[in-house]
């Protein structure tokens, strides 16, 4: 395996494995890409690590690869696979054999990271990191609906415009300025207004 002094085939065979290993955990793949993504990272291992004494470097790169399956499936925030990335990077960078090898796989395994999301658009998704993606879906809708809830509070208050409406234009109510429309009529600047309804984030104003 000779071939793997070569930078290129190094950076091929990590970029190659880590794409497959992720994929393997990202989409339902019936184990097949984990087998190809762990056949791969073997033969970097067994031709780069020669004896037992190195073996700390296979145990950082599995600790790293563990790290991102428990934050996709226990805590969900990123962190902790973003540390996994790490020790997965220098478990791969510190058995090669010269530096831009090092640098070349541990840029291997950030392109193989995104590489990796190309098989979502392709294969059922597995629910990996789903408690993320719920938080920042529960997040967007709370603020959205705190949003509604505020302007629902500007009927019936008055204010005045400080644009033109044309019928679409900039409102002033209790000291803050909101986009609003008349719905059809036009109005000139400094007119007194009154909110007559607010349909989500649709402010309708008529003249007083």
């Amino acid at each position: 395996m000779e071939w793997l002094e070569i930078e290129i085939f190094g950076f091929l065979v990590v970029f190659l494995a880590t794409m497959f290993f992720l994929g393997e955990l990202l989409v339902k793949a019936k184990g097949i890409f984990g087998i190809i993504g762990f056949s791969l990272i073997s033969l970097y291992f067994a031709y780069h690590v020669g004896d037992a004494s190195g073996s700390w470097v296979i145990i950082l790169y599995v600790a790293g690869l563990l790290s991102i399956v428990i934050d996709g499936k226990l805590l969900g925030d990123g962190t902790l696979s973003f540390i996994g990335g790490v020790l997965m990077i220098i478990g791969l960078a510190v058995p090669a054999p010269g530096l831009m090898y090092a640098f070349l796989v541990g840029f291997a395994v950030i392109l193989g990271g995104l590489a990796s999301f190309f098989f979502t658009k392709v294969f059922p998704r597995r629910d990996l990191w789903s408690k993320m993606t719920l938080k920042e879906t529960m997040s967007s809708e709370e603020g959205y609906n705190s949003m509604n809830e505020g302007y629902n509070e500007l009927i019936g208050k008055e204010g005045t415009t400080l644009t033109d409406f044309r019928p679409i234009g900039t409102v002033e109510i209790e000291g803050q300025t909101y986009s609003a429309t008349t719905g059809a009529s036009w109005l000139e600047k400094n007119t007194e207004v009154k909110v007559t309804s607010v349909d989500g984030t649709r402010i309708v104003v008529s003249p007083q």
